[in-house]
């Protein structure tokens, strides 16, 4: 492996080169390979930039012909027919098929382009600065996004103070018995709280970043209440849990919501091409012409492989297909919770946005050395990183998932033996793939 002009030219801040010691060159489907030919099946897909897969031929054959037919690739916010096209399935295929109405606002390629956006009209539209945010979430790098981030690691990048931000208790935390958003009833409702009213309420469904915390639908209903109650904007950061990832397009569809706003990215392209968008209820879109820019946001091959993705939730058996793969994964993960309760305290998540809640930051360590040993691509979330994060595309074969989970419980056998030498649950290892 001959990574030497990359080691010694690129920044310390590299990361991923470190988890996944390996030189990639070609990808399809579930599965990517390294420059040895060695397959790796892939659970990591792009930090769930890659719902669709690798070179999903559906989106990727259009984007050809687009590209060989000398059309427009950079635009701005200019008319051309890719961006109308795209709006027009968009609108036709996802948003109207859900009873859902909202303006599209495109504000640059990437999802803290759109959490940033969202923020600035939210405190535009109610005259207010101030946004309430939750513990251990993510929202993004810029300093806008990092302010509502819940990480203390991840707040102290940028070198400023984050103003105007009120952290509170998400879903669950600290534990089940905790009633949040009663909390957020009570303090925004009393003038002793010291809470000012916020402009804004933002929040992920699931926190992927966060350790893959889940919020029920009544909790998720009950935001919504109360923000319609006081007046405040509810944001749904939908970037890595939005594009199909939970089995439905929109990861709020199960809660019957309807956010004020809805910030969508990562898978949003179908194909790891750069392009993010906000949904604004109509009312709320008060923008000035041009008061929010962005260079690359008219990123035309993007909004041709949207297209393409939109197009596959119009066919029946594929939006049936996603359901029966999310069925199957969960089924694998229970298996994996009830026959390692020494290495795993429980299963989070939902749909295919999974992950797996271990006892130490250690074993999933020790889990993800072992499972891209045997060419199975996983990582880590949560403030501890000691969650393993279950991230397959949505499109797997049952093949690539079944390959795969059998490569994570021969990672888990092996850590239990090594910890738990005479547990019975370490006395049938499985022979390396």
């Amino acid at each position: 492996m001959n990574t030497n002009v990359i080691a010694a030219h690129e920044s310390n801040v590299r990361r991923y080169s470190r988890s996944f010691p390996a030189v990639f060159t070609k990808a399809r489907g579930a599965t990517i390979w390294d420059e040895t030919g060695k397959p790796y099946i892939d659970f990591f897909v792009g930090s769930g930039a890659l719902n669709y897969g690798h070179n999903n031929p559906k989106i990727i054959a259009p984007a050809i012909e687009y590209l060989l037919g000398e059309n427009i690739l950079l635009s701005l916010d200019m008319y051309t027919s890719a961006k109308r096209e795209f709006i027009e399935l968009f609108v036709g295929l996802i948003l109207r098929p859900r009873g859902l109405s909202y303006k599209i606002q495109f504000p640059g390629p990437t999802g803290t382009s759109a959490n940033e956006a969202a923020l600035a009209l939210a405190r535009k539209y109610t005259g207010r600065s101030s946004v309430m945010a939750f513990t251990n979430a993510f929202h993004g790098m810029s300093l806008g996004s990092l302010a509502v981030s819940g990480s203390a690691s991840t707040r102290k990048l940028g070198g400023v103070a984050r103003h105007d931000v009120i952290r509170v208790p998400y879903d669950g935390y600290p534990n089940r018995s905790f009633d949040s958003a009663s909390y957020i009833d009570y303090v925004l409702g009393d003038p002793g709280s010291g809470i000012e009213k916020p402009a804004a309420i933002i929040l992920e469904t699931i926190q992927a970043e966060g350790g893959m915390n889940t919020a029920s639908a009544a909790w998720l209903a009950e935001i919504q209440r109360i923000c319609r109650e006081h007046g405040i904007v509810l944001i749904v950061d939908d970037i890595q849990a939005g594009a199909g990832r939970t089995g439905d397009f929109f990861s709020f569809e199960f809660a019957e919501i309807e956010p004020d706003i809805v910030c969508l990215s990562k898978s949003l392209s179908g194909s790891g091409s750069p392009l993010s968008i906000v949904l604004i209820r109509p009312d709320i879109d008060i923008w000035n012409p041009g008061e929010h820019s962005g260079t690359f946001r008219g990123n035309n091959l993007a909004f041709v492989t949207a297209g393409a993705m939109c197009k596959m939730w119009s066919d029946r058996q594929f939006a049936t297909s996603v359901k029966r793969t999310t069925i199957a994964l969960q089924g694998h993960l229970d298996r994996l919770v009830e026959k390692f309760p020494r290495a795993i305290e429980q299963k989070r998540g939902r749909g295919l946005m999974a992950g797996l809640k271990c006892r130490s930051q250690a074993t999933v360590g020790q889990v993800h050395d072992v499972a891209f040993e045997n060419g199975l691509l996983i990582e880590s979330s949560g403030p501890n990183r000691d969650v393993i994060k279950v991230l397959p595309p949505i499109t797997i074969t049952d093949d690539e998932l079944n390959r795969a989970i059998a490569i994570l419980d021969h990672a888990l056998q092996e850590h239990t033996h090594d910890d738990f030498p005479n547990d019975s649950s370490a006395s049938h290892l499985a022979t390396r793939n």
